[in-house]
Parts: structure tokens; C-alpha cells; sequence
């Protein structure tokens, strides 16, 4: 039943990166995973539950990502140079979208719960940005580090949405590429 479970978490993730919330339902996910759409209610009772479900996961995946980056390096400027590669890995996979990116457009029509999980993803994003800058001695007061971590994640995240509307990943790296010479991201050591 876990390996259930887990197999429709990942077809709607696909699902909602490619189509957002608006795209699950549960026929095609039945389908996806071969199984009818019956046996995805007794996992997930509601549209709601799947997706608030999927949003959870997909958080907690990148806090994980996260805080794997900074264990790696423990350098905070290698950390924020590798951000945006996290972004772009969604690019690579099918010219995806950030799941929460593509659900926080969905706002006004998502259920609560999934809202809920979209600002999550949103909050553990910001949180991670302002540790790497304030380690990488920033220097500002806190709301200066967290605007300045808001406009990263927000810059990251629109590069993708330029990217992804014209099926191009190159669209993607010179924007990051301007960022990183505007000042707003630190180069990579290998650039």
C-alpha cells in the first residue's frame, strides 16, 4: 500500500509541474499509476488531500535538498551560487515548473490546505536564502537579508516561468547569468 501511495504522489507531482493543481484528477493519475481512480480516494480522500499531499512532499524534498546543499559545502556564497541549478533540474525534466511555483498562480482556486503547503514551500525557500546570507556575512539587518532573500527566490523562480513559456533552458541561464553580474547572486567558482 506505501509503494501505492508513493506512486501516486509521484504521477501527480509530475502531474502538477506540467498542469498545476488545476491539471490533477484522478482518472488520469489512476491511469498513470494503473490503478482506477477509486483506489486513489482511499489514499487521498479529496482533490484537496492529493494536492495538499503533493505540495507537503514536495517541500519537505527541497529542504532536504537544501540542507544537503549547505552540509556539502558549509560555504553560504558556493550554497547561493547553486541555488538556482535546483530550479533548473525542473527545466531539464520535461520543461517542468517549480510545483509550488505553479500551484502559488493557482492561488485564488486552490483549497486552504493546499494554499497552506504552496506558502510553506515559499517560507522554507526565504528562511534557507536568509541563513546562506547572513552567514555569508551580509551585513544588513534582518528585513534587509530577507527582502533580499524574497528577491532572490522570486527572481529564481520568474527565470523559470521565462524559460518554460519559450521551451528554452538557455533562456533560463542568461537570466541567472544577469543576476549573477548584476550582484544579485554570487558567481560560481567554476564560471
Amino acid at each position: 500500500m506505501a509503494d501505492r501511495r508513493e506512486a501516486i504522489l509521484a504521477a501527480a507531482r509530475a502531474t502538477a509541474q506540467a498542469h498545476g493543481y488545476a491539471g490533477l484528477n484522478f482518472r488520469d493519475l489512476g491511469a498513470a499509476v494503473g490503478i482506477t481512480s477509486a483506489s486513489i480516494h482511499y489514499h487521498f480522500p479529496s482533490k484537496a488531500a492529493l494536492g495538499a499531499a503533493v505540495a507537503r512532499r514536495y517541500w519537505e524534498d527541497s529542504k532536504v535538498r537544501l540542507d544537503a546543499l549547505w552540509e556539502e559545502s558549509e560555504d553560504p556564497l558556493s550554497c547561493l551560487a547553486e541555488y538556482p541549478r535546483l530550479f533548473r533540474r525542473a527545466l531539464e525534466d520535461g520543461n517542468r515548473m517549480c510545483l509550488c511555483g505553479f500551484m502559488a498562480a493557482e492561488h485564488d482556486d486552490l483549497p486552504d490546505e493546499v494554499r497552506l503547503e504552496v506558502r510553506a514551500f515559499a517560507d522554507v525557500q526565504v528562511a534557507w536564502l536568509a541563513r546562506m546570507l547572513l552567514a555569508a556575512g551580509a551585513g544588513e539587518g534582518p528585513t534587509v537579508i530577507e527582502q533580499k532573500a524574497r528577491a532572490i527566490f522570486a527572481a529564481v523562480g520568474g527565470a523559470q516561468v521565462m524559460a518554460r513559456s519559450r521551451a528554452d533552458i538557455s533562456v533560463y541561464d542568461d537570466i541567472i547569468a544577469g543576476y549573477r553580474a548584476s550582484g544579485l547572486l554570487p558567481a560560481c567558482r567554476d564560471e
